[in-house]
C-alpha cells in the first residue's frame, strides 16, 4: 500500500504515518510547517518531506490512498489533484477505523478524562498479556508511539475526540469510529468556536450513542446528570448500558491513594477522585475484554498516568510542580481539586494558561466561573497575540477576572511577568500546579519546575 499524507506534521497524523510504516506501508508525505516532536519523530522513521509546503506533483495515480489532516485546507492542490485523479481520500480517523473494521473497537469518548481512561484500559491490557490496536492522545511509558496496528489483534482501543474530522468532514472524530463498546465520561460544553450551544455540543454525544454497532454495549458515568440525561433519551434497544461511578478508594496523611474493594486495598500511583472515577470505566471495559478483577487490581496499580495528565514534573521534600493539560472549565476544576485533596496541607498556587478557542472566547469565560476557587494564589495567563491569530476578538483583563469570579485572581499578559511572580515565591510548602494546552507562549515548563524545587 502507498500513501500519502497531507498534513503529515500534525500530532495524530504523524504517529499514524510512523505506525503505518512500521506495519509495512509505503509512506510519504508534505507538510507547510512541522513542530517538535513531531519534526524530530517523522526524521527519525525516515518519513520528514525533503521541502516544506505543498506539491501536487508527488500526487500521481500510483497512490492507493490519501490522508488528510485537519491542518490542511480544503483548497489545498495536493487534495485537489487526489480528487481530479479519483484516489480514495480518508480523514485520520476513518483510516483508522479502515484499519479496524473486522475487530471490537473500543471508543473513550466524553468532555474529559478521554487520554487518562484510553490510557488506563491500553495499560491493564498490556499487562494482563492482551493485544490490542490503539490510538491515544498522550505519550505512556511503554508504548513508542501514540497509534499502534498489528495484523493479529482482535481489539482496537481509541480516544474518541469530539472536535471535527477533516477539513472537508464536519463530523465529530468519534461518529466515525463505530464502536462495538463505547464509553462516555462525562459531558460538560467545549469547542465553542464548532458547537455555539451547549445544547448543539450535548447532542454530539446523542449521535456518538447512536454510531454504536448493533448488540454493542455503552458503558456511561452515572455520576455526570448529563451524562445520564443523554443515555435516558436514548432510543437505542439494541445496546447494553451499563453505568459506572466512582470507586471506593481512601487517601493516607501523605497523600498515597488507595482502591478499596471487598474490605483489601491496591495501591494507586495516581491521585485524585476524578481518575478514580476513570478506574470505574476502564475496569468495565476491561471486565468485557476479559480481564479478571486480579488482573485488573494488579495492572492498574503500577499505572503511572499519561504525559501532561497531573503530571510531577519536579519536587522536593515541600513541594511538588505538576503539569496538566486541562483547558476547558470541567477539566480545570476536576484537575485542582485533585491537588487539593492530595495535599490538605500545603498552599496550593494554580496557573492556568487560556489558549483554546473556547478559552479565549469572552462569551465562554463565564464558564469558568469558580473553577479556581480552591487554589490559595490563582493565576490566569493569556497571549493577546494568540487571540489576534485565532482571528477573535480581544478579551480584558477584567473580563477575565469577571469570567473567573474571584477577587484575588491575578492575571497575566506577560510570560516574563508571570515567571518573575513565580520564582519571587517561597515554595516551603507549596505545590504548583500548572494547567495548559500550550506553553505559556515559549516558557520551558521543565526548567521552571526544576528552577522552583531548587534543582537548578
Amino acid at each position: 500500500m502507498r500513501i500519502h499524507f497531507i498534513a503529515i506534521g500534525g500530532s495524530a497524523m504523524h504517529n499514524l504515518a510512523i505506525a503505518l510504516k512500521n506495519k509495512g506501508y509505503q509512506i510519504t508525505g508534505s507538510d507547510d510547517e512541522i513542530f517538535e516532536p513531531s519534526l524530530t519523530r517523522l526524521k527519525n522513521n525516515g518519513l520528514l518531506p525533503a521541502y516544506t509546503g505543498w506539491n501536487a506533483d508527488v500526487i500521481t495515480p500510483e497512490l492507493d490512498a490519501i490522508v488528510l489532516g485537519m491542518h490542511a485546507r480544503s483548497d489545498n492542490p495536493e487534495l485537489l489533484k487526489a480528487k481530479e485523479l479519483g484516489i480514495k481520500i480518508y480523514s485520520y480517523p476513518e483510516y483508522l477505523y479502515e484499519q479496524t473494521k473486522d475487530k471490537t473497537r473500543v471508543v473513550v469518548g466524553g468532555s474529559h478524562g478521554k487520554t487518562t481512561i484510553t490510557s488506563m484500559i491500553m495499560h491493564v491490557l498490556k499487562q494482563s498479556g492482551i493485544g490490542f490496536d490503539y490510538m491515544v492522545g498522550a505519550q505512556l511509558d511503554g508504548f513508542d508511539n501514540m497509534v499502534g496496528f498489528s495484523h493479529e489483534t482482535r481489539f482496537a482501543v481509541f480516544e474518541g475526540d469530539e472536535y471535527l474530522t477533516s477539513p472537508i468532514d464536519p463530523r465529530p472524530k468519534f461518529h466515525v469510529y463505530k464502536p462495538n463498546i463505547a464509553i462516555i465520561s462525562g459531558i460538560a460544553w467545549d469547542h465553542i468556536n464548532v458547537f455555539p450551544t451547549f445544547e448543539n455540543y450535548k447532542n454530539q454525544f446523542s449521535i456518538f450513542i447512536d454510531c454504536i454497532e448493533p448488540k454493542g454495549t455503552l458503558i456511561y458515568c452515572n455520576d455526570d446528570a448529563e451524562v445520564v440525561d443523554v443515555v435516558k433519551s436514548s432510543k437505542r434497544k439494541d445496546i447494553n448500558y451499563i453505568p459506572y461511578s466512582t470507586q471506593e478508594y481512601s487517601v493516607d496523611n501523605a497523600g498515597n491513594y488507595s482502591l478499596v474493594s471487598n474490605g483489601n486495598t491496591f495501591p494507586l500511583k495516581v491521585f485524585g477522585k476524578h481518575n478514580v472515577q476513570n478506574i470505574g470505566a476502564t475496569k468495565a471495559v476491561c471486565s468485557l475484554l476479559g480481564v479478571t478483577d486480579s488482573q485488573f487490581f494488579s495492572a492498574i496499580g503500577t499505572f503511572k498516568g499519561a504525559a501532561k495528565r497531573l503530571q510531577c514534573l519536579a519536587e522536593n521534600d515541600s513541594t511538588r510542580v505538576f503539569l496538566d493539560f486541562a483547558h476547558s472549565p470541567s477539566k480545570v476544576g476536576a484537575t485542582l481539586k485533585a491537588v487539593r485533596e492530595a495535599y490538605p496541607n500545603r498552599e496550593l498556587v494554580a496557573c492556568f494558561e487560556l489558549h483554546t478557542f473556547s478559552s479565549l472566547n469572552k462569551n465562554f469565560l463565564s464558564q469558568y466561573k469558580d473553577t479556581l476557587l480552591g487554589a490559595d494564589f490563582p493565576m490566569v495567563y493569556f497571549n493577546p497575540h494568540t487571540i489576534e491569530h485565532k482571528r477573535l476578538p480581544q478579551i480584558s483583563i477584567d473580563e477575565v477576572k469577571t469570567g473567573f469570579g474571584q477577587q484575588n485572581l491575578q492575571v497575566y499578559t506577560n510570560s516574563e511577568e508571570l515567571l518573575a511572580k513565580l520564582n519571587g515565591f517561597s515554595w516551603e510548602k507549596k505545590n504548583l500546579l500548572i494547567m495548559t494546552s500550550g506553553n505559556f507562549s515559549g516558557v520551558n515548563l521543565q526548567d521552571l519546575a526544576e528552577k522552583i524545587v531548587g534543582k537548578k
